[in-house]
C-alpha cells in the first residue's frame, strides 16, 4: 500500500501503465462486441434502461385502462383485451421493470461503492441480463400476437386453469415467470458474493454505505423468496401443460395452495423493491445534508428488520380465505409491526436534516415527493393490515391506490431520484435542473390526482379489474379525475425521459463528484474508468471522500497487473487484504446461453422436443462457457 498526494499525479507518473490497464479493462466495441460485453457498469446500464423501456410499455398500457374507465359503459376495449392488458401492465410492473431496476442500480453502483473493479463472476451478470431481456420481449410480444395471459398479474387458480383460460396465455405467463427469476437469482448471487468478499481494504461491514447494506438485504430476500414464485409457477406450467392436479381439489390438490406459494413471494416482493430504494434515499439525504447520516446501526439494524418481518405477511392478502381467526391474528400483527422499522429510517433522516443546511436540487425534491406519498401509503397499509377493515375493502379500488401508494412512492420516487443523482457518474453531465424540477412537480400532482379518488372509489365498493361500470353509481367523477392524473402522471415522467435524451449530449458538464458526495463510486472519473479505480483504496470510515478531502491525501493499493483482470479480496468482516481475483474476459457465451436457455422453456409450451433441443444447446453452449482457456494477458 502506498499513499497518492493526489492520485491525479500517480496517473501521469505511470502514463502508459494506466493506458495499459485501460485496455485490459476495455469492452469490445461494435455491434457484435456488444453481445461479449461483461463488465458491470454496461450490465448495469442495461439493466435500468430496459427496466425504463418496460416501465414506459407498462405505462401506456395503464393510460389505455384508464381511457376504459374514463366514463360508464365505454367501449375503447373489449373484456378480453381488458384483462389482457390489466395482466401484461401488472405483471411486467412487478416483474420486468420493478425488480430488474433495483437489481441493475445495485450492479452498476454496488461494485464502484466497495471500490472493486468489477462484480464477483462477471459472465453470470451478462447471462442474467440476456435471459431478462428475452423473457421481457417474449412476453409483451404475446399481447399484440393475442396470446397474452388474462387472469391478472397473480393468476389465481382455478381462473388460470385449463377451464377457464385456454390457449396459450397462462402458459407463457407461467413459463416468462420461471424463466425471468433465474435472472433474478443469478444477480442476487453476484451481489452477495461481491459485497462480502470484493470490498476494499479497511471497508468493515460497519463501514459500508447505507445502500450497499440495503442491496445485500434485497439480494438475501431474493434467494429466499423467488424459489417459492418458481414452484408456483412450475406446479402451474405442469397442470396446464401434463395435466398435474397440484391446485385440482378434486383431485386431491388445493387452490389455496397457488396463494400461499403465490403470497410467500408476493408480500416480500414488495419490499424487495423498497429496501433498496431506501438505501437511495439515505444516499442522497447525506449528500444533500452535507452530514454523517443519524443512527447508522439504528438504520442498518431497520433494514434488516423489514427484510425479516416481511416474511411474515404473506396471509396479509388472504384474509377473506376462510383462514382461522388464531392464525389471522397472528399475520394482522406481523403487517402493523413492519412499520416500525419503516418508522425507524425516516426518523433518522429527519435527524440527518434537523438543523442542516439543505440543498434542495432535483433529487432531493424526488425524495421529499417519496416522503409524503409513501408515509400515506404505509397509513392504509396500517389500515388493510386489520382484518376486519380489510374484509370490507378487499378487492376493491382501496386496495389499488393502497398498493401504487406504497409502490410508486416506495420505489418510482427514489428511483427517480437516483436517475438524476448519479445520472453525472454514468453519463458525465448533470441533468437539467428546470425540467428536473417540472418533472417532480407533475408526477407528484399527477400521481395524487390518479389514486387518491381510488381510496373514495373503494370505499364506495368500486371493484378492482373490472372492465366497466353502470352509470349513476356515483364512480363518474372520481374516475375521470383519476383519468386526468394518469395523464398528467405520464407527462410527468416524459419530461423525465426527454431531460435524461437530451443531456446525454447537451447536459452540463458534472465533473468527478459533482454533488460533494461522501462515497467511494465518486472517487473515480464520471463515467468511470474501464476498471473502475486505476488503484483500488483503503478506507477507514464510511464516508472516506470527506476524509480525504480534509487530509488531501488518501491510501491505496499496489501491485496488482496492469495486463489482467485483477482485483482485491478481502476478509468478510473486516475486509483486510486476503488475495487477488482474476476475473474472466469478455465472451459471447452467455449470449447463447440464455438463447439455448429460452428455447428450453418457452419451446415447452408447444413442443416437448424443443425442452430436449433447448436442454442440449445449454449443455453445449455452458461446456463452451467454462472450458480453460490460455492465460489472456494484453501486452
Amino acid at each position: 500500500m502506498s499513499d497518492a498526494r493526489p492520485l491525479e499525479g500517480s496517473q501521469r507518473d505511470a502514463a502508459a501503465e494506466f493506458a495499459k490497464l485501460e485496455r485490459t479493462w476495455q469492452s469490445p466495441e461494435g455491434f457484435l462486441g456488444w453481445f461479449t460485453h461483461v463488465n458491470h457498469t454496461n450490465i448495469g446500464r442495461r439493466f435500468v434502461v430496459t427496466s425504463g423501456v418496460f416501465f414506459l410499455l407498462s405505462g401506456i398500457l395503464a393510460l389505455i385502462m384508464r381511457l376504459q374507465l374514463l366514463t360508464p359503459l365505454n367501449d375503447v376495449l373489449d373484456p378480453e383485451t381488458y384483462s389482457q392488458v390489466m395482466t401484461v401492465h401488472g405483471t411486467a410492473m412487478m416483474f420486468l421493470f420493478a425488480i430488474p431496476a433495483m437489481e441493475g442500480v445495485g450492479i452498476y453502483l454496488v461494485p464502484l461503492m466497495v471500490g472493486a473493479r468489477d462484480m464477483a463472476f462477471p459472465r453470470l451478470n451478462a447471462f442474467g441480463y440476456y435471459v431478462y431481456l428475452i423473457g421481457g420481449v417474449t412476453f409483451f410480444v404475446s399481447l399484440p400476437l393475442g396470446l397474452a395471459p388474462n387472469a391478472g398479474w397473480f393468476n389465481y387458480v382455478p381462473l388460470s386453469g385449463r377451464e377457464f383460460a385456454e390457449g396459450y396465455g397462462v402458459d407463457i405467463w407461467t413459463t416468462m415467470i420461471t424463466f425471468i427469476e433465474i435472472s433474478a437469482l443469478t444477480a442476487a448471487v453476484e451481489l452477495i458474493v461481491t459485497i462480502f468478499k470484493l470490498r476494499v481494504p479497511g471497508m468493515s461491514l460497519n463501514r459500508m454505505p447505507i445502500f450497499v447494506w440495503t442491496i445485500l438485504v434485497m439480494s438475501f430476500m431474493i434467494m429466499f423468496a423467488m424459489p417459492s414464485v418458481i414452484v408456483a409457477s412450475a406446479f402451474l406450467m405442469m397442470d396446464r401443460l401434463i395435466e398435474t392436479q397440484f391446485f385440482v381439489p378434486e383431485m386431491g390438490g388445493s387452490v389455496l395452495l397457488w396463494q400461499h406459494l403465490f403470497w410467500f413471494f408476493g408480500h416480500p416482493e414488495v419490499y424487495i423493491i423498497l429496501v433498496p430504494a431506501l438505501g437511495i434515499v439515505t444516499s442522497i439525504v447525506v449528500t444533500f445534508s452535507q452530514r454523517p447520516v443519524f443512527g447508522y446501526t439504528a438504520l442498518v439494524l431497520a433494514v434488516v428488520g423489514v427484510g425479516m418481518v416481511s416474511f411474515g405477511l404473506w396471509v396479509h392478502h388472504m384474509y377473506t380465505t376462510g383462514l382461522p381467526l388464531m392464525g389471522r391474528s397472528f399475520f394482522q400483527a406481523a403487517s402493523a409491526m413492519i412499520s416500525i422499522p419503516a418508522g425507524v429510517q425516516i426518523y433518522c433522516w429527519i435527524a440527518t436534516m434537523w438543523g442542516a443546511k439543505i440543498r434542495f436540487a432535483t433529487p432531493m425534491l424526488w425524495v421529499l415527493g417519496f416522503f409524503a406519498i409513501f408515509i400515506t401509503g404505509g397509513l392504509t397499509g396500517v389500515m388493510v393490515a386489520s382484518v376486519p377493515f380489510d374484509r370490507q375493502v378487499h378487492d376493491t379500488y382501496f386496495v389499488v391506490a393502497h398498493f401504487h401508494y406504497v409502490l410508486v412512492g416506495g420505489a418510482v420516487f427514489p428511483l427517480m431520484a437516483g436517475l438524476y443523482y448519479w445520472f453525472p457518474k454514468a453519463s458525465g453531465r448533470l441533468m437539467d435542473e428546470r425540467l428536473g424540477k417540472w418533472s417532480c412537480v407533475l408526477v407528484f400532482v399527477g400521481f395524487n390526482l390518479a389514486f387518491f379518488p381510488m381510496h373514495q372509489l373503494g370505499l364506495e365498493g368500486m371493484p378492482r379489474r373490472v372492465y366497466t361500470y353502470l352509470p349513476g353509481l356515483g364512480w363518474d367523477w372520481m374516475n375521470q379525475l383519476a383519468t386526468l392524473g394518469a395523464f398528467t402522471l405520464a407527462g410527468g415522467f416524459g419530461l423525465t425521459f426527454w431531460n435524461a435524451i437530451r443531456s446525454l449530449r447537451r447536459g452540463e458538464i458534472a465533473g468527478d463528484n459533482p454533488w460533494d458526495a461522501p462515497t467511494l463510486e465518486w472517487a473515480t472519473t464520471s463515467p468511470p474508468l474501464n476498471c473502475n479505480f486505476a488503484r483500488q483504496a483503503v478506507v477507514r470510515n464510511s464516508e472516506p471522500l470527506w476524509t480525504w478531502k480534509e487530509e488531501n491525501r488518501r491510501t491505496v493499493v499496489d501491485g496488482l497487473s496492469t495486463t489482467r483482470r485483477e482485483t482485491i479480496v478481502t476478509t468478510l468482516l473486516d475486509a483486510r487484504p486476503q488475495s487477488v481475483q482474476i476475473l474472466p474476459s469478455p465472451t459471447p457465451w452467455p449470449f447463447f446461453s440464455a438463447v439455448a436457455a429460452s428455447i428450453c422453456f418457452f419451446g415447452l409450451i408447444f413442443s416437448p422436443w424443443f425442452y430436449v433441443i433447448g436442454v442440449f444447446a445449454t449443455f453445449v453452449t455452458f461446456t463452451f462457457w467454462f472450458l480453460p482457456r490460455k492465460r489472456e494477458e494484453v501486452v
